[in-house]
């Protein structure tokens, strides 16, 4: 029994320490203090008057989707910044849109995709990834309605002419964002150690600034706010990787290859299904779907996995119920796997 177990918890371990080593310093760190960011030096009023419930869904929709284009960020990193975006008044259909979006639609993981998996397949990906988005959104407002109703109540919309914030403090974020991004644009494909030392220039920037624009009392508020999405995210983010690992361990290979051949309903699912349990760092999708077509898996159940492998993990399932309640989670993790199940199916089959 105990050398039966021993690969997998080896295997485990293995995915954590990987993703400490690899994800924590130049994705998370700066996500974490991006969110604190946001929910203490941007204006609540204005999030509320665009991405709140009483903003025009033609409008917050779109928004939430196309506001999240520029960051390359895989499932579990943008789960601070989403959460960061709901506590401080959008309402819960972008909120979620940003979620979905951000890790499949994001620039760098699109021109990877473009290239690893051709031009075609790429551009299915994006319509049917804003396609589910939407309806995700739509299912997420009409299951939290009464509930968004009260909580809009308690919150006011910005007055036409009234800043997002301070110069200083979208200075900073902005400073942060560039800490995020340039690491994951710039040392793409490079070993750790070049993004490593994009970043630490960058984050020592955004910190140094923050020290010498704000006030004592507006670090500590902000490192708060930091905080608190680190402890509430983090403990399962780490759990669900080691799970993942485990399983990756225990999972026959051949089983899968063989399961995802074709392009029928029931291949499409156990694909998404797959995708969204599994965890792909931001790119890792793409390269992993074109050896599994080459192996003969169908371009329904292709789509799928790109839909759900990046935008979904077991890890971030379990850090989005920490952060939004198992409720939501619930509803969300399970509107959107059945949605792109059926948006991977048509659009597999009537596009490619």
């Amino acid at each position: 029994m105990l050398d039966y177990l021993y690969t997998p918890i080896t295997t485990g371990f293995q995915y954590l320490f990987e993703y400490i080593a690899l994800h924590t310093v130049t994705c998370l760190v700066p996500a974490f203090f991006i969110a604190g960011a946001i929910n203490y030096f941007i204006s609540k009023d204005i999030i509320i008057r665009y991405l709140g419930f009483s903003a025009r869904k033609s409008t917050s929709f779109p928004l939430a989707a196309i506001s999240s284009i520029g960051l390359a960020v895989c499932s579990c990193t943008v789960i601070p910044i989403a959460s960061g975006l709901f506590r401080r008044g959008s309402s819960i259909g972008p909120a979620f849109i940003f979620l979905w979006t951000a890790p499949a639609l994001n620039i760098l993981t699109i021109t990877y995709s473009s290239a690893i998996l051709g031009v075609e397949i790429t551009l299915v990906r994006i319509i049917a990834a804003l396609t589910t988005s939407f309806l995700i959104g739509i299912v997420m407002v009409i299951a939290f309605r009464d509930e968004e109703k009260k909580r809009s109540t308690k919150m006011k919309a910005a007055t036409p002419g009234e800043s997002i914030g301070t110069r200083k403090s979208l200075a900073l974020i902005l400073l942060l964002v560039a800490t995020l991004l340039l690491p994951n644009y710039l040392g793409a494909g490079r070993p750790f150690l070049d993004k490593l030392l994009i970043f630490i220039p960058l984050f020592s920037a955004s910190m140094i600034f923050g020290v010498l624009k704000f006030k004592r009392e507006e670090l500590r508020q902000w490192f708060e706010e930091t905080w608190w999405f680190v402890k509430k995210i983090v403990p399962l983010l780490l759990v669900g990787v080691f799970i993942v690992g485990f399983v990756a361990a225990i999972l026959p290979s051949e089983f899968v290859r063989n399961a995802l051949g074709g392009n029928g309903l029931p291949q499409t699912f156990l694909a998404n299904l797959f995708g969204a349990l599994m965890y792909f760092s931001s790119m890792t999708e793409s390269p992993f779907v074109k050896m599994m077509m080459d192996l003969g898996m169908g371009k329904a159940p292709a789509l799928a996995l790109l839909l759900t492998g990046p935008g979904m993990s077991l890890p971030s399932m379990l850090a989005i119920i920490r952060v939004f309640s198992l409720k939501k989670a619930l509803v969300y993790i399970i509107s959107a796997i059945i949605i792109s199940t059926f948006a991977a199916f048509v659009f597999g089959n009537l596009l490619l």
